[in-house]
């Protein structure tokens, strides 16, 4: 079992040992669902899914130093 901690911002780390098993990588996309009292996460193939590829792309958009500075606090 791995175990990690979400920070007040909403965010957490996947180990080491659960990425490499699951092929994670930088820059992968993940969905989340809540089944009963279970959290799922599965990894999204963009190449796949034109859809999914576009907002990806247009998601990167927003990955800047500003970005992070100017929605830190809210």
């Amino acid at each position: 079992m791995e175990v990690s901690r979400i920070t007040a911002r909403g965010q957490t780390t996947i180990p080491k040992r659960i990425r490499e098993q699951a092929n994670l990588s930088e820059g992968d996309l993940l969905s989340f669902e809540i089944e009963d009292d279970h959290l799922l996460v599965h990894k999204i193939s963009p190449n796949r899914d034109g859809y999914l590829h576009a907002v990806s792309e247009g998601l990167n958009e927003w990955v800047s130093r500003e970005d992070e500075d100017a929605w830190r606090d809210l």
